[in-house]
């Protein structure tokens, strides 16, 4: 139990979320070190609504090669120890993650590197459930961000665009990674001429997926990929509950990790409505 006299300095320092974002609102928006720092829109101001975006992350979730990339074993456990502690070993691109510039660039930005105002960002959700319904190997494309902007107005700055593909509702079975006959994987994901666009005529910071690869699951070359990372940009992928957000207004908090070198990593995805 804490002390009386600590509760009373942790209240008097602490900031509620509307006083948390006025601040936000006023710093950088651009990810790349070179580029132009510009103001922050106003985000999710007095946020009522707190939503995971994570997956749980377990032995057999799903991964791009097929193959368990998660790991943990018991070191201490209470009954012999009194206290419980764990071993993890994991794939740094497993479950719900973030990838860094690095993961695709040669010498790029690494993960501890990435600005941490840039994890902070407005999401515009692009929803294309019917499109994936029909379609699998769907991918977002121009069109469908000059749809969003038709009904949604301009990307707002420093967003994150995330795509909803429906895909949250496949994991745990085998249509999440939807393979053929053939091991080639069936899954919407963004296509190299939406993140050109976006890199050419938006200010934004990532793109999320809740699709195993930004890259639509036929890729053989990760255009995508080749194109958005070394723009200097992130991306996450395996992204959840996308339908309880609206498409814009709500604001992602990336909890990514902060491992010196890496090329990503698992992270906590908050979104504040």
């Amino acid at each position: 139990m804490c002390h009386p006299l600590i509760m009373e300095y942790v209240k008097g320092k602490a900031l509620n979320r509307r006083d948390f974002f006025k601040g936000s609102a006023a710093a950088g928006a651009a990810l790349a070190a070179t580029a132009a720092v510009s103001p922050r829109p106003v985000l999710a101001q007095g946020a009522t609504q707190v939503v995971d975006m994570t997956h749980t992350l377990t032995y057999d979730f799903p991964t791009y090669f097929g193959v368990q990339q998660f790991f943990d074993e018991d070191v201490f456990t209470y009954a012999e120890n009194s206290f419980n502690l764990k071993s993890l070993r994991v794939n740094e691109h497993t479950g719900t993650h973030i990838d860094a510039p690095l993961h695709f660039t040669d010498g790029g930005t690494t993960i501890d590197e990435v600005p941490v105002e840039s994890l902070v960002a407005p999401l515009a959700i692009v929803d294309i459930r019917e499109k994936a319904d029909a379609d699998p190997d769907a991918q977002i494309t121009p069109d469908d961000l000059k749809a969003w902007i038709a009904a949604n107005g301009p990307i707002p700055q420093g967003a994150c665009v995330a795509q909803n593909a429906g895909w949250h509702d496949k994991l745990g079975t085998p249509g999440f990674r939807n393979a053929d006959d053939e091991g080639k994987m069936h899954f919407p994901g963004f296509h190299v001429e939406a993140v050109s666009m976006l890199i050419e005529e938006a200010d934004v910071v990532g793109v999320a997926v809740d699709t195993l690869s930004i890259d639509y699951g036929l890729s053989a070359d990760f255009a995508t990929h080749y194109r958005w990372l070394p723009a200097n940009r992130w991306a996450v992928e395996n992204m959840a509950n996308l339908d309880q957000l609206p498409v814009t207004g709500a604001t992602l908090v990336v909890g990514a990790p902060k491992h010196q070198g890496g090329t990503g990593g698992p992270c906590r995805l908050i979104a504040l409505v």
